[in-house]
């Protein structure tokens, strides 16, 4: 079993902190207490899911893991093709500089793996027609 963190971007824990800090320090300095509580669920619930997403290879199979909302397993076997990219869509990945993973016919997922070549490397060793597109070079092991 090989485990992988999700890489996270500084960025996006700046911006939250930002906007939810903001928030229950201007409820608290209006004395707002009871809005306090769902900015404290709000900001578990975000905790919980920056430490609780990665990504597991076991028994040639791919677990995503992000929070309790999201727990994937795709067999390594099946994956066509991983190539990096920044797409803004929602995904289990809490970094922009992602991996997007073209398995079975058409599904795809995109994750964050904080070592992209050790991950890559990991799903080769199982998948050795797995086609591989890193920016500014390609390559078919």
């Amino acid at each position: 079993m090989e485990k992988f963190d999700s890489k996270i971007d500084l960025w996006l824990v700046l911006f939250l902190s930002i906007i939810f800090g903001g928030i229950a320090i201007k409820f608290a300095l209006e004395g707002v207490w009871g809005s306090l509580i769902p900015i404290a669920f709000t900001i578990a619930f975000i905790v919980h899911m920056f430490t609780t997403t990665f990504y597991i290879i076991e028994n040639e199979n791919l677990i995503i893991k992000c929070g309790f909302l999201i727990n994937i397993s795709i067999s390594v076997a099946t994956i066509k093709k991983i190539s990096e990219t920044n797409n803004l869509m929602s995904s289990p990945a809490l970094s922009l500089d992602r991996l997007e993973i073209l398995y079975n016919k058409f599904d795809t997922v995109m994750i964050s793996p904080r070592d992209k070549a050790k991950f890559i490397e990991a799903i080769q060793k199982i998948n050795h027609e797995a086609e591989i597109k890193l920016k500014n070079k390609t390559l078919v092991t």
